[in-house]
């Protein structure tokens, strides 16, 4: 296989788009730094997606944008599959408030929310399309390439864009392989699609006077009864065995220090390996709300609390098939490139195909990065080209398969 991929990388469409990454290093950090300066929260995605299908279109790409918000763009108006797909999503965690969060540190770090991820995702993206454009011969093969800017990724989005792509889009039976673009770095391969649950728990009350109507059930009170309890009594997700991970990422209510509050929310974010402890873990949660409700109410001297838990998010479990060509062929093309990578478990766009029986993998972008989902969030480009040359040559082998037809769904 290693010698495949060698007598690939030296075809000259291959070489010419190999060469077309050196050239146009600069065009691509250029792109990066503009696409980041695009403020796209989860669910406000519209304008990063409108601009990049203008740059799409601006390289000689057929690019729309889908019902469910989703850029699509191909290398010609093809209209038949299976397409091998090539994904990175469009949302950010945090977004800038105005282009100025987004800077080129004097180390030639970028700087800012969303450069890594998946500011990395989106601009390789747009590099392996501008050379394969650019190079006639990369556009034969058997199967077609079709290129995905999604939606909804990060938090409460739930995978929407990569949900409506896969259960509903025209386009969605058509696709055999999907190559996920997630974030920086060379050194993983998810081929297991980690499963998480979200939950809102809230607790409401009449509120008041925090002196005259003192002795009410209080909800900021009773939420942090229940967020101590759960903690107190979870198993240990970094014990022996499958691992499980859970965090309360939001906790709010109130309007003065001198009020009963009405209304008091927190958000609880549960992973894991093993679906038994995702049960497990909601019914710890059930368990600590009503006994903090309780309590609370036990404690009154006036109006009660009540309780209610909410299911925001669920993203599903899956892993590659054994034997899956596409995991054979990234491991081939690592060895060729020298590249040193692990098979990791993570929850990214690629859950849903997975999840499915459908061929698909997340790898990162290439280059350095940190910070994830935070103010201080960075990317240094340093080594994206080597990311790119892996993601091509491992799509020029899908393309070339003669088996990646999308399984019946």
């Amino acid at each position: 296989m290693v010698a495949s991929v060698a007598e690939l990388a030296n075809a000259r469409g291959i070489h010419e788009c190999f060469q077309w990454f050196t050239r146009e290093k600069q065009w691509i950090n250029e792109q990066h730094l503009a696409l980041c300066r695009i403020p796209a929260p989860t669910f406000l995605e519209e304008k990063r997606a409108q601009w990049m299908v203008a740059q799409l279109r601006s390289l000689g790409c057929e690019a729309r944008l889908d019902r469910g918000g989703n850029v699509i763009a191909t290398l010609t108006p093809v209209r038949e599959g299976p397409f091998i797909a090539v994904t990175a999503h469009l949302d950010t965690v945090l977004a800038p408030r105005q282009p100025q969060d987004i800077s080129l540190g004097s180390d030639g770090r970028f700087l800012g929310p969303g450069v890594a991820d998946n500011g990395a995702g989106l601009a390789a993206l747009l590099a392996i399309a501008g050379a394969m454009k650019a190079s006639a011969p990369m556009e034969d093969g058997v199967h077609p390439v079709v290129f995905i800017a999604n939606v909804g990724e990060e938090g409460e989005g739930n995978l929407s864009g990569m949900r409506y792509l896969v259960k509903q889009s025209p386009l969605g039976p058509k696709i055999g392989a999907f190559i996920v673009l997630d974030g920086p770095s060379t050194d993983h391969i998810t081929c297991e699609a980690l499963a998480s649950r979200r939950y809102e728990i809230s607790f409401s009350g009449p509120g008041g006077h925090s002196w005259n109507d003192y002795g009410i059930a209080n909800p900021v009170h009773a939420i942090s009864r229940a967020v101590a309890w759960f903690t107190e009594h979870r198993t240990n997700g970094r014990s022996s065995g499958p691992r499980t991970s859970y965090n309360f990422g939001t906790i709010e209510g109130g309007t003065s220090i001198n009020s009963i509050p009405t209304l008091a929310r927190a958000k609880l974010d549960i992973r894991s390996e093993d679906p038994d402890q995702l049960d497990q873990f909601s019914e710890l949660l059930s368990a600590s709300v009503e006994r903090a409700r309780d309590i609370e109410n036990e404690r009154t001297t006036g109006g009660k609390v009540a309780a209610k838990i909410r299911e925001i998010g669920s993203r599903p479990g899956g892993r590659l098939k054994e034997g899956a060509k596409i995991l054979s062929f990234v491991r081939a093309v690592d060895s060729f490139l020298n590249i040193r990578s692990h098979l990791d478990c993570a929850s990214t766009d690629a859950n849903i195909p997975l999840s499915m029986g459908l061929p698909a993998v997340s790898v990162g972008a290439g280059g350095q990065g940190g910070g994830a989902h935070t103010p201080a969030e960075w990317f240094h480009p340093e080594g994206r080209e080597l990311a790119l040359k892996r993601v091509l040559l491992t799509l020029a082998l899908l393309m070339r398969d003669p088996a990646p037809a999308p399984p019946a769904r």
